[in-house]
């Protein structure tokens, strides 16, 4: 089996250097990652510009691109043999709730869902690297037992693990998506030169975090694991809006 690993923290990343070192004796595993840190870039491509890779001396491939562009090379055109299953990560920093619309690392995992083995994407709860380790560990117990899953085509698993040494980890939980609050306002900032522009500030606290979600799971020392498929159609609301559009009337000026 090949593992394609990726992330959005860059090449140089120790999430990236942890989540290989817990796989390279179980996979062949291959590592296609940013050239620099590209978080936030959800599932961008690069289309303006050509996408040109670079070989590190410890085998890691470097991308001029997004999280996406890694992956969809590493699949398609990097390698002379297919790869078999996406892992992405080790993130620092928590991709919960709402997180996973902007997120690189699980965009980069989005981008394994044609694969025939599901995609992982693997966040520690923590921007410190002492946890790492256990966060490692953990991503290496759940891809080995990936072969007993039985998961509809095109869904992807997305791991977050809590800041804590792996014996104080109570588990691994089934969870949803939880939601935020609204952004913090973005930051307005003059340079030296007097031009103003602005920093996107910290995402909103937990608005729905109870039981049951992804916010509620680590923060009880949990590792969550949620799973996500592409398809976002707002099935529910179909019956309300069959009914509206039958009522809609077509208007012209002409």
């Amino acid at each position: 089996m090949r593992i394609l690993i990726a992330n959005d923290d860059g090449v140089l990343a120790p999430g990236l250097t942890a989540l290989h070192g817990a796989l390279h004796d179980y996979a062949d595993c291959v590592v296609v990652a940013p050239h620099e840190d590209r978080s936030g870039a959800s599932s961008a491509l690069t289309l303006d510009k050509p996408l040109r890779p670079f070989y590190l001396e410890n085998g890691f491939v470097g991308l001029n691109g997004t999280p996406t562009d890694c992956v969809h090379l590493g699949v398609n055109s990097l390698f002379a043999d297919s790869v078999d299953m996406v892992v992405s990560g080790i993130n620092l920093g928590a991709n919960l709730g709402d997180d996973v619309l902007y997120s690189g690392t699980v965009a980069a995992a989005l981008e394994g869902r044609f694969l025939s083995r599901p995609a992982m994407a693997f966040s520690l709860v923590s921007r410190q690297t002492d946890n790492l380790p256990a966060a490692a560990a953990i991503a290496r117990s759940l891809v080995e037992a990936h072969e007993q899953l039985e998961l509809p085509p095109r869904t992807i698993l997305n791991v977050n693990i809590p800041n804590l040494p792996l014996e104080r980890i109570k588990g691994v939980v089934l969870t949803r998506l939880g939601h935020r609050e609204r952004a913090a306002k973005p930051v307005k900032w003059t340079d030296p030169r007097g031009k103003e522009g602005y920093w996107i500030s910290v995402a909103g606290d937990a608005e729905d975090g109870g039981e049951g979600t992804d916010f509620n799971a680590v923060m009880q020392g949990y590792v969550s694991v949620t799973p996500l498929r592409i398809d976002k159609t707002h099935y529910e609301v179909f019956d309300h809006l069959d009914g509206w559009l039958g009522n809609l009337r077509m208007t012209s000026d002409a």
